[in-house]
């Protein structure tokens, strides 16, 4: 069991490697089922993730294809995930929905936290902004640039409240 989880462990490694050595060069897009990347990432997240942390995934049913880098959009969600772990203080609730519209999808990754700072919650997607004592303010700042340049999209926060939590929605073109 635990060479099992080594292998998980180099497997994630050699991902990491490949995302930096994609970052600044155009990647390839593949039609990838959308559902069965979210599916699969979150599982891993969820592996992953402290016990009180529930990550609740509503997703259609059917096969929706997505131009998407699967390594790269793979970075996005667990980024965001991570982000709401903090958030949510490793106790609390997830939730990645996806809603499928005609000509475009959109993913919903909401937390139940305290809810972004209204003070920099118009910068939050620029370099070095973050309301976490650790980091750089990079993951947020990559992630958007990974949807907006390289997939087409958007990513923007829905919604922000301290009683509420706070939702991030990404939008993707379909194939």
């Amino acid at each position: 069991e635990l060479v099992l989880e080594m292998e998980k462990d180099i497997l994630r490694l050699e991902i990491i490697t490949d995302r930096f050595s994609k970052i600044g060069s155009k990647p390839t897009l593949e039609n990838i089922n959308i559902i069965e990347l979210l599916n699969k990432t979150t599982h891993y997240l969820k592996s992953r993730f402290p016990e009180k942390v529930n990550i609740t995934v509503r997703l259609p049913k059917n096969k929706i294809l997505v131009p998407v880098s699967k390594v790269l959009f793979n970075w996005v969600i667990e980024n965001i995930c991570k982000n709401a772990v903090d958030a949510i203080k490793g106790n609390g609730e997830i939730d990645v929905s996806l809603i499928d519209e005609n000509s475009h999808i959109s993913i919903n990754i909401s937390d139940n936290g305290e809810g972004i700072n209204r003070s920099i919650i118009k910068n939050i997607f620029k370099p070095g902004v973050t309301s976490k004592k650790r980091g750089w303010g990079l993951g947020l700042s990559l992630s958007k640039r990974i949807v907006e340049e390289y997939h087409k999209g958007s990513l923007f926060v829905m919604q922000s409240n301290k009683s509420v939590g706070t939702t991030f929605t990404i939008r993707l073109p379909k194939s």
